[in-house]
């Protein structure tokens, strides 16, 4: 089994900063909203909670 590392530190309302093994990613919204997460590998993701089992979430990759 792998050893995996994570830790999340809220810095304001509404930001977030997540870090783990190979990246450091900060994370912008509400949970209850549309969040953004800027990743320091290029990734960008937008995602969304949207009412019973749904959700939204779109990622991209910077060039």
């Amino acid at each position: 089994m792998p050893i995996t590392f994570r830790k999340s530190f809220r810095i304001l309302p509404g930001v977030r900063l997540n870090i783990n093994r190979k990246s450091v990613s900060v994370t912008l919204g509400k949970g209850d909203g549309v969040r953004r997460t800027y990743s320091s590998t290029g990734r960008r993701t937008t995602s969304m909670d949207l009412p019973g089992p749904f959700g939204y979430r779109k990622t991209e990759r910077r060039g």
